[in-house]
C-alpha cells in the first residue's frame, strides 16, 4: 500500500486505429499524457506507440501499459488516476477483471480477448495504486483531445517515442487557442482539480473526472 502522501500521477489515454472495418492491415497506434506534481511544478510527458496490424481494444491496453510500466521507472510507488474514453479498458479495470481472476482469467461467456494484454496490464497496475475513469472522448476535452492527436500521429506515422519525451501540450493548446478552442482552458487548474479528488482518498466515480 502507498502512503497517503505519495506522489499522484495523472495519465490522459487515447488510442486510434485506422481503416477499422476494411480488408487488409489496420494500423494503431496509442498516446498519453502523464502529469506529476513536483517540487519545480506540474511535469508533463508524452508517449506514444504504434502497431502495424491491431485493433483499437489492443490499442487501449497496450497505451495503459506502458504508461504504468513508464511510472514504474521512478522506482517509487504512486497514487494513479487513469483517465481514458475506452469503455473496453476502463470497464475492464474496473468490473471485469476481478471475476476474470476469481475464474482462473476465464469469463462466463468464454475465452477472454485479448488474454496476454489483460494479464500484462493487471500485473502493471500491480506496481502503483491506480484507479481508472472514464471521459467521452470528441466531446472538446482538451488533453482527452491531445492524447487523441498523439494516438493517430502515432497510427499515421507508425512510430514510438523512446520512453517519454517533454510534453507538447502548451504549444498544441497556444494553437488551438488562436483557433479560438478552449479560450478559458487553464492546464494547471484542471490538473488541481483532478489531483485534489485523488487526494480525497475516495474511490472517482465512473464518469468524466477530466483534468
Amino acid at each position: 500500500m502507498s502512503h497517503p502522501s505519495s506522489p499522484i500521477a495523472i495519465i490522459h489515454l487515447d488510442e486510434s486505429c485506422l481503416g477499422n472495418g476494411r480488408d487488409g492491415q489496420t494500423p494503431g497506434g496509442a498516446g498519453g499524457l502523464i502529469e506529476v506534481r513536483t517540487s519545480q511544478g506540474i511535469q508533463r510527458r508524452d508517449f506514444y506507440l504504434h502497431a502495424v496490424d491491431t485493433t483499437n481494444n489492443r490499442m487501449a491496453l497496450a497505451g495503459a501499459i506502458a504508461a504504468l510500466q513508464l511510472l514504474a521507472r521512478k522506482g517509487k510507488r504512486l497514487r494513479v488516476l487513469v483517465v481514458s474514453d475506452s469503455e473496453y479498458l476502463v470497464k475492464g479495470m474496473r468490473e471485469w477483471i476481478p471475476g476474470w481472476i476469481q475464474r482462473n482469467w476465464r469469463r462466463k461467456g468464454g475465452p477472454i480477448e485479448n488474454l496476454p494484454l489483460w494479464r500484462a496490464l493487471v500485473e502493471s497496475a500491480r506496481q502503483h495504486d491506480v484507479q481508472w475513469t472514464w471521459v467521452r472522448g470528441h466531446q472538446g476535452h482538451a488533453k482527452n483531445e491531445y492524447a487523441n492527436d498523439l494516438a493517430v500521429a502515432a497510427a499515421t506515422e507508425q512510430k514510438t517515442s523512446n520512453g517519454t519525451e517533454p510534453s507538447g501540450l502548451a504549444a498544441w493548446l497556444a494553437t488551438k487557442q488562436t483557433r479560438g478552442l478552449f479560450p478559458t482552458y487553464d492546464p494547471d487548474a484542471a490538473f488541481a482539480a483532478v489531483e485534489q479528488l485523488v487526494d480525497g482518498g475516495e474511490p472517482i466515480p465512473l464518469a468524466e473526472a477530466v483534468g
